[in-house]
């Protein structure tokens, strides 16, 4: 059923020359009271205004008081746009609707005022309505509200934050049950799926038509990719001619230490001096600010950027995307394409850069996997129980709560449908007491149930404690970075992580905001330096974490591998690799585990290609080399990347089959896993998450290492004494997901069988020649290294 537009909606679409899609009246004839619906269209199909349709128009046809429409948005600077967005149409029909953003940016005494005189529309984010519903005025705030917007829902639906915002929607739904919700999205592989995270067995799935396929092409002319790597650097040139050719360029790079070094790399040829910028998270937020009101008034050519603008801020001029490196999964290059041409009648163009070698195999395959429309996707997890356990200890700061009446609630929250009441139990039980290892300690009993029989926080004092440790984003402690001033002042350039800062000495020079700095010393726990004027800085810029590479990718780049007829699409010295790799040794199957041993360097190596991705090949070399160091064979070292794992040893492998043995595997990653700082890192990540332990505390912070210092007593004093402790069956369960990815070992090993093809070269191999430049990288400066691997290959093999 479609509805017809009120005429003054009719005739501002009209002066623009403009149609309403049939997916905008679709929802605009939605008017059943809790009605809900997820929105699947393309970039530039009007998915924004088509959620913002329905409450305009009944804004426009009555005056209402209050909060009537709230958005959530996974990102800040997406709320902020979507607000300068919606400021034209509202001023060109004349509507008097107020419409404000509440985000960790927005300063106090607005916050204050929204609680006293909320707008009409409200833009936030995740964590900050979260805290909005953690205040005692929650229910005055939100008992008038009409609709709720979740934009970009595939982008939060797959993490902690979208477990946490489930629960939030589940509350709103409690406090404002005719509210109607909708969801925008233009990437998912599964609607349902994401549909009934939205609202189980509620939403209706809405699909627009398809957009204009995209025109993306994989980056020829910049000579021939290095073997290994993954900055992308060689490609500086070509990618500036690009920028030079284009209106506004939006330049992804994967971490954010890479795309310090690509900005720097396309400052140093950019003769003409063309404005190009540089966006990540580490930077201050002035300095990101700044760059997104330059594109937003089409001031920059260009941005070098990460994940921070992977989402859909309406930058119209942006008519090109370049991706630096393989973009590690089909998603996320769908998602990153779809900000050129933000128009849905026009196709987005875009530019894939490989990094490397065997990136031009992923990079084509993920190519052609986004033009055939397959899209990458895990199974859904079900809701994490310290997201809960946060959740409760909120609800208790907005007030009293009945325990069946909250577990009813927070039943209808996606994630948490199918949640056993014990579960519920034991988080309950963890908010009141911290667990049986914790309880005689005061300030982890934090609930306690009346006589009335409501749980009520035991000491009113602890709510702001409670709100200012909210959030599921645990990053790793940062310190800022000041240029000049004097005690610890001076111009904020961003955030280093604290692990990095420890490694500085005075003198020391590294990348920040595009700059080469030099250390000078602490002040106030900032880092101050001074420019360093042209010289290369010592010591690389901060830590950032590397994406795995999806498993569809990994199947689809295993295809490609064992697919001669399509190497012709790769660059001719890949092919004549390929080639060359193919007649001296095998290609990886995925029905059977590929295991090359050769020796070199007076070493024996082992290469295993599972093409599991970074975080299970890491894992995989643990426990193969520990029973390797079982069986005598003097295991030195491992490396892994995303298809293979790398081990060097005194002794060669003769039989491989047993270090791949899935018996007895799960037990092996049990006796690492009790002694791993992996799963104490893992450990923090959840306790800072379920409010065990504070971060932040009124008038003071933890450092990173007082925090982590913490972490470390508390789990080690829960394994020996309460070894069946929530928290710990929390961390074992995130590691094995996530830090640990055990879930694709398993995968892998069920899928070969057992079967194992076992390639003794004399040599290194083709294909491990990049592995074996990874592993030499800490001896040898890049380029000679390369040389020498091509000579060694040339002399072996040729």
């Amino acid at each position: 059923m479609t509805a017809a537009l009120p005429q003054a909606f009719a005739e501002w679409f009209a002066a623009r020359g403009w149609a309403p899609h049939a997916h905008q009246l679709e929802l605009i004839a939605r008017t059943a009271p809790g009605a809900a619906d997820l929105l699947v269209a393309p970039t530039g199909g009007g998915k924004t205004l088509a959620g913002f349709l329905p409450s305009l128009i009944d804004l426009a046809r009555a005056k209402r008081d209050g909060l009537h429409t709230l958005y959530v948005s996974p990102l800040k600077a997406l709320a902020a746009d979507i607000r300068r967005n919606l400021a034209g149409p509202v001023a060109e029909l004349g509507l008097a609707i107020r419409i404000e953003d509440r985000t960790g940016d927005t300063a106090a005494h607005v916050k204050a005022r929204q609680r006293r005189d909320p707008p009409h529309i409200l833009l936030t984010t995740p964590e900050s309505l979260a805290l909005l519903l953690a205040s005692d005025a929650a229910a005055k705030l939100f008992t008038g509200l009409r609709a709720v917007v979740v934009d970009e829902a595939h982008a939060l639906a797959e993490t902690k934050r979208g477990d946490q915002l489930a629960l939030c929607l589940a509350r709103l739904e409690t406090l404002a049950p005719a509210h109607r919700r909708i969801g925008l999205s233009a990437t998912t592989e599964d609607p349902q799926a994401l549909a009934d995270w939205l609202g189980p067995g509620r939403t209706r799935v809405l699909r627009a038509p398809d957009g204009p396929q995209p025109q993306i092409e994989i980056l020829d002319d910049a000579g021939d990719p290095p073997w290994s790597g993954g900055g992308g650097r060689y490609a500086a040139a070509s990618v500036y001619a690009r920028v030079k050719a284009a209106r506004t360029t939006l330049i992804f790079v994967n971490t954010r230490a890479l795309a310090e070094l690509f900005f720097r790399a396309l400052w140093e040829i950019n003769a003409d001096d063309l404005p190009i910028a540089l966006h990540h998270g580490s930077l201050a937020r002035e300095a990101r600010a700044q760059v997104e009101a330059a594109m937003a008034e089409g001031r920059l050519r260009a941005v070098v950027c990460t994940s921070s603008l992977d989402l859909g801020i309406d930058w119209g001029d942006v008519d090109l995307v370049v991706q630096i490196g393989a973009p590690k999964g089909v998603k996320r290059l769908v998602q990153r394409i779809g900000r050129a041409n933000h128009r849905f009648d026009a196709p987005s163009r875009a530019v894939i850069v490989p990094a490397n070698r065997m990136e031009a195999l992923e990079c084509r395959a993920a190519l052609e996997a986004a033009r055939d429309g397959d899209l990458d996707g895990a199974p859904r997890e079900t809701g994490r129980l310290d997201v809960l356990c946060q959740h409760i200890l909120l609800t208790a700061c907005a007030g009293p709560f009945e325990a069946d009446a909250l577990f009813a609630e927070v039943r209808r929250a996606g994630p948490y449908a199918a949640l056993p009441r014990p579960d519920f139990d034991r988080c309950l039980d963890f908010c009141a007491t911290g667990g049986y290892a914790l309880r005689a300690y005061d300030q982890w009993r934090r609930l306690a149930q009346g006589a009335d029989g409501l749980w009520r926080l035991r000491d009113p004092r602890a709510a702001q404690r409670i709100r200012m440790n909210v959030g599921t984003i645990v990053e790793a402690e940062t310190l800022k970075v000041r240029a000049g001033g004097a005690r610890g002042g001076g111009r904020l350039l961003g955030e280093v992580e604290e692990a990095f800062a420890s490694t500085l000495r005075k003198g020391d020079t590294f990348l920040i905001g595009g700059e080469v700095v030099r250390f000078e010393g602490m002040r106030e726990l900032s880092l101050q330096v001074s420019k360093a004027g042209g010289s290369e800085p010592k010591i690389p810029v901060f830590a950032g974490g590397k994406l795995p590479i999806s498993t569809l990718l990994a199947d689809r780049v295993m295809a490609l591998l064992n697919a001669p007829e399509g190497w012709a699409a790769l660059p001719r010295p890949v092919a004549d690799w390929l080639a060359l790799q193919a007649r001296v040794s095998a290609m990886p199957q995925r029905d059977a585990l590929l295991v090359e041993t050769f020796p070199r360097a007076g070493r024996w190596h082992l290469a295993a290609w599972g093409f599991a991705g970074r975080n299970a090949h890491q894992t995989l070399g643990l426990l193969a080399t520990q029973r390797m160091e079982r069986l005598g064979l003097g295991p030195l070292g491992f490396l892994a990347n995303d298809y293979a794992v790398l081990i060097w040893s005194l002794d060669p492998v003769d039989d491989p089959a047993p270090l791949f043995a899935a018996e007895g595997l799960r037990e092996g990653l049990d006796e690492w896993l009790g002694e791993s700082s992996l799963m104490k890192r893992a450990f923090r990540q959840v306790a800072i998450v379920a409010g065990l332990i504070e971060r932040r505390l009124p008038g003071l912070a933890k450092s990173g290492r007082q925090a982590t210092f913490s972490s470390d007593i508390l789990h080690d004093t829960l394994r020996r004494y309460d070894p069946g402790h929530l928290m710990l069956e929390v961390t074992r369960r995130e590691a094995m997901g996530g830090l640990v990815d055990f879930g694709r070992i398993e995968a892998l090993l069920a899928r070969i069988d057992g079967r194992i093809r076992h390639v003794r070269a004399g040599r290194v191999t083709p294909l491990a020649a990049p592995l074996v430049m990874e592993m030499g990288r800490e001896r040898v400066g890049g380029s000679a290294e390369a040389r020498l691997i091509e000579e060694e290959i040339a002399a072996m093999w040729i």
